[in-house]
């Protein structure tokens, strides 16, 4: 006596589950980033331009209007000089006294020098990753700001560490964190947040691809689960 099983698998090639059983173990085609070095040891500027500083520039430019009057930047004016208008005066903050670009030498995280209510705009790019007081900093950035002054922030999401900094490159951030550190500083108001990237574009910045090897709607999709850029602008509440 035969017996017939309950369930036949003897299903054709067109059949659903056999499409999904064939695709979990086809392994996915990564081309020429499935290496264990990055393609750019630089970022991907020996390719073009860093994918993370084309978000930065985005950020700028989107937020220009900010960026007159008395602005400090770190370590040169270069961002200050692209995307200002109505600039009166430009500083430049770094911790290292050989820069001679420098205007002021000093810690953020203990910049007491310099004096509180000074600046209109403060551009702060990917820095606070060096900073291993991360509260000092952001208070001392609030503090030299006018009143209705505003910081312009960037942080780093999903990245590599920084050779040149790797024994001081400390953090990586995320949008939550990002609003929790400014919010506790500048008050929850004062602050938005925003992140750039997404999974494809955070696979090519950690292999060193430059944005110009991405395509514009690769780059303009963005998924707040695969940060590479956290972007803040927070405004000193006004006296009052």
């Amino acid at each position: 006596m035969q017996f017939k099983p309950r369930h036949s698998w003897s299903f054709d090639q067109q059949h659903p589950l056999r499409q999904r059983l064939r695709r979990m173990t086809r392994p996915a085609w990564l081309g020429s980033i499935r290496r264990t070095t990055p393609l750019s040891p630089t970022w991907g500027h020996d390719r073009g331009t860093p994918i993370d500083r084309y978000y930065i520039e985005q950020f700028l430019d989107h937020n220009r209007q900010d960026i007159h009057g008395c602005v400090l930047e770190i370590k040169d004016s270069s961002y200050t000089d692209r995307f200002g208008a109505g600039v009166e005066l430009s500083d430049v903050l770094d911790v290292d006294p050989s820069n001679p670009r420098a205007t002021i030498v000093a810690d953020l995280s203990r910049a007491d020098q310099i004096p509180s209510d000074r600046y209109d705009c403060f551009v702060l790019t990917q820095t606070l990753q060096l900073i291993y007081d991360l509260n000092g900093a952001i208070t001392h950035a609030a503090r030299i700001l006018r009143p209705g002054g505003v910081l312009l922030a960037t942080l780093p999401g999903i990245s590599r560490v920084e050779r040149a900094y790797a024994e001081a490159d400390y953090w990586r951030f995320t949008p939550a964190s990002g609003a929790a550190l400014f919010g506790a500083i500048f008050g929850p108001d004062q602050v938005s947040v925003r992140s750039y990237g997404n999974v494809l574009t955070a696979i090519a910045f950690l292999t060193g691809m430059a944005h110009e090897e991405l395509s514009q709607p690769e780059l303009e999709t963005h998924d707040s689960h695969f940060p590479i850029t956290i972007a803040v602008r927070a405004v000193k509440q006004a006296e009052g």
